[in-house]
C-alpha cells in the first residue's frame, strides 16, 4: 500500500477475493443508512464492497478514497449495474464536501490506517465538519487480542485461494513494528502458478483498545459517543472481537 492507497493490482485483487468474503458489516451499514435522515458519506469506499449494496438499496451515498485504482474498479462496476455513484479521490483527514451528511461511515478497521494523534483528530474534525447537526459517524475496528498477537502475529500464514480462475498461493503475515506506538504491519503476497507474484503489498495500522478511543472521542467535537461489542448493538464485553462506535454531532 502506497501513499496513494491500494495499487491497481491490490485492488483488483481485493475486489475479487476480499470483498466477495461473508462479513456481517455490509448488513450493518445498510440498514444503518436506510435509517438516516438524509445522505451518507463512506469513507475509504474501496471498490464498492459497501458503497455499492447500499446504492442497490437505493440510498444516497457519497464516497472517498485514496485509492484512484480502486475507485476506477468501484465505478466501472456500477456503470454494469447502471448505477452513478459520486466518489472521489481524498485523503479522511484533509477531505472537503459540498453538503452536509446524516451518516458517515468508516467500515471494516480503516480508521487504524489513522496512525498519529493528529491524523486521528483531523479525521475526526473533518467527519464532524461533514455531518449535519444531530448526524453520526459510525466505524468499527477490531478488539486487540493478546491470544492473536502471541500465538499468529511474525509468523507467515499460507493458503490457496481461486483469483480470475485459477487457483493462486496468499501468503499474509501479521507483525508488531512499534510496541511502544502499538504499530502492526500487514504484508500480503499473491503468487500465480506459475510462481510469478501478482500482488505484494505492505501497509501499517495502529492498534486501538476502547479506553484510546475514547479518548479521542473526548478530544474530538463530537458531543456524545457509545461503542458496541459487533453488529447486532449489543453491549461491549470482554471477549468480544469488533468494537463498533457511533459518535454523534
Amino acid at each position: 500500500m502506497t501513499d496513494s492507497g491500494y495499487s491497481a493490482d491490490h485492488a483488483a485483487y481485493y475486489d475479487a477475493v476480499v470483498a466477495d468474503g461473508d462479513r456481517e458489516d455490509v448488513a450493518f451499514y445498510r440498514e444503518r443508512a436506510l435509517a438516516a435522515d438524509g445522505p451518507v458519506l463512506e469513507l475509504a469506499c474501496g471498490t464498492g464492497r459497501v458503497t455499492l449494496p447500499l446504492l442497490r438499496a437505493g440510498v444516497d451515498v457519497d464516497g472517498i478514497d485514496l485509492s484512484a485504482d480502486a475507485l476506477a474498479l468501484l465505478r466501472e462496476k456500477a456503470v454494469a449495474e447502471s448505477l452513478d455513484p459520486t466518489v472521489w479521490q481524498a485523503d479522511m483527514t484533509e477531505f472537503a464536501v459540498d453538503r452536509e451528511y446524516s451518516l458517515v461511515v468508516c467500515p471494516f478497521n480503516t480508521v487504524q490506517h489513522l496512525l498519529t494523534i493528529e491524523d486521528q483528530l483531523a479525521a475526526l474534525e473533518r467527519v464532524h465538519d461533514a455531518l449535519e447537526p444531530g448526524g453520526a459517524f459510525v466505524f468499527d475496528v477490531f478488539v486487540p487480542s493478546f491470544d492473536v498477537i502471541c500465538d499468529r502475529y511474525g509468523a507467515w500464514q499460507t493458503h490457496e485461494r481461486e483469483y480470475r480462475g485459477v487457483t493462486h498461493e496468499v501468503r499474509t503475515r501479521s507483525r508488531l513494528v512499534d510496541e511502544v506506538e502499538q504499530y502492526f504491519a500487514v504484508e500480503i503476497e499473491v503468487y500465480a502458478p506459475d510462481g510469478e507474484q501478482v500482488v505484494g503489498d505492505e501497509f501499517r495500522l495502529k492498534l486501538l483498545p476502547k479506553r484510546e478511543i475514547e479518548l479521542l472521542a473526548r478530544l474530538s467535537p463530537f458531543a456524545e459517543w457509545e461503542v458496541a461489542g459487533g453488529f447486532e448493538r449489543d453491549a461491549i464485553a470482554d471477549g468480544d472481537g469488533t468494537q463498533v462506535w457511533t459518535l454523534r454531532k
